[in-house]
């Protein structure tokens, strides 16, 4: 299973272009997200909500876009499997990755083969990115909280 290189250099590829467009994402949003309040007119409870939505909003795409990753890479079936999942399904994916991103672990389905370090990495990449997110949110609530 792992005497494949190609496999494996697919998926190692693959993770890093993941890991990439979900920092990238995320970052760029977050800029967004700060633009935008500094623009935002209103009440500070509104502000808390665009904040929220917009980190949840990130996390959603995020969290597709390695759904989407593994996806692919498990057309290939030297990249492994999901155990739990005879015929992976594009939905399947993206439920396995939001398992994976949130840290909640692998329950009904499971990476089995060289597409574990996909998963592997998404988690970490997904614990990053969510206290990153902690901390914005944090930091930009503090700003506003401040001015009462």
């Amino acid at each position: 299973m792992y005497g494949n290189w190609p496999a494996n250099l697919a998926v190692v590829a693959a993770t890093g272009l993941a890991v990439a467009v979900a920092v990238l994402l995320h970052y760029e949003g977050l800029v967004l997200i700060s633009r935008r309040l500094v623009h935002l007119e209103g009440r500070r409870r509104r502000k808390v909500l665009f904040v929220i939505a917009g980190v949840l909003a990130l996390h959603v795409v995020e969290i597709w876009s390695f759904g989407i990753t593994c996806w692919l890479v498990l057309l290939w079936p030297a990249c492994g499997h999901v155990a739990g999942a005879p015929e992976l399904h594009f939905l399947d994916a993206v439920y396995l990755s939001a398992m994976t991103y949130t840290t909640v672990g692998f329950g009904d389905l499971a990476p089995v083969g060289p597409i574990r370090f996909l998963t592997g990495t998404e988690a970490l990449t997904g614990f990053v990115l969510i206290t990153w997110s902690a901390s914005f949110t944090y930091l930009e609530m503090e700003r506003y909280w401040r001015g009462r």
